[in-house]
């Protein structure tokens, strides 16, 4: 399981209860990927008809074996669910630190299943876990909710070792194509943000100190290393982009 921690975090806000599951190491293999592995739990756990909107809906934040590492892209982490936008199964990214640290707290995927019965954050920190209050967050936007919550974790700006995903007045008034922030970063298509909001979810909150170990560490390196050389060497890489994006702004 090199590169995988192993461990799903499952959360019922219906029920206000969290679960920790082994992650199956046969099923991390079929499906790689934080997109592909959430796509397969989504598969099995949904009914393809239910509204998007609806408490049976699930919405998977999911990370990737090598999120977390220092391969290149290795800050990117998922959010997969049912589309309020499209009404098919969506899969929407982001980069920043909130994806690594997940990993870090202990964790590969988080499923969040039902509706809390009032607005709620997900706090994370290692092995302790906690659903907490968030009516004084609701309306705020994603700047001052986690200023707030950076206060009441006891961890200022200056030191920024938690992590936040959260969601604006967008999400909490289900408009379809609201993004999920995790500070600039944002999580933006398909309304992944309404499907957060749906659950009376507000944000999560995570703070990790553990490891992630990878199969052979200096050869993982030099591989890196000699893909970035690669990077480096190709001028097309820049060329392309302008012709197929335009001019950089």
């Amino acid at each position: 399981m090199d590169g995988w921690i192993g461990q799903v975090l499952r959360v019922n806000l219906t029920e206000g209860q969290c679960s920790i599951e082994d992650l199956d190491p046969d099923i991390a293999e079929a499906f790689v990927g934080g997109r592909g592995l959430a796509s397969k739990f989504l598969f099995d756990e949904v009914d393809p008809t239910i509204d998007p909107l609806s408490p049976e809906n699930k919405l998977i934040f999911a990370t990737g074996p090598l999120t977390g590492t220092a391969a290149i892209t290795g800050c990117r982490y998922m959010v997969v669910t049912k589309s309020p936008l499209t009404g098919c199964i969506t899969s929407s990214n982001a980069g920043g630190y909130f994806g690594p640290e997940v990993k870090f707290a202990g964790y590969d995927l988080i499923i969040f299943e039902g509706k809390a019965p009032e607005p709620v954050y997900l706090s994370i920190r290692d092995d302790d876990i906690e659903i907490k209050s968030a009516q004084h967050l609701w309306g705020r936007n994603t700047i001052e909710t986690e200023e707030v919550i950076r206060l009441e974790l006891d961890d200022p700006w200056k030191a920024r070792e938690t992590h936040i995903a959260s969601i604006g007045p967008a999400g909490e008034n289900l408009v379809k194509m609201a993004s999920i922030m995790n500070a600039s970063r944002a999580v933006g298509r398909s309304g992944v943000g309404a499907v957060m909001g749906s659950k009376n979810l507000k944000a999560v909150a995570v703070r990790g100190t553990k490891g992630i170990m990878v199969a052979d560490g200096e050869g993982f390196k030099e591989a890196v290393l000699a893909f970035l050389d690669e990077i480096k060497k190709s001028p097309k890489i820049g060329l392309e982009a302008r012709s197929t994006y335009g001019t950089w702004r």
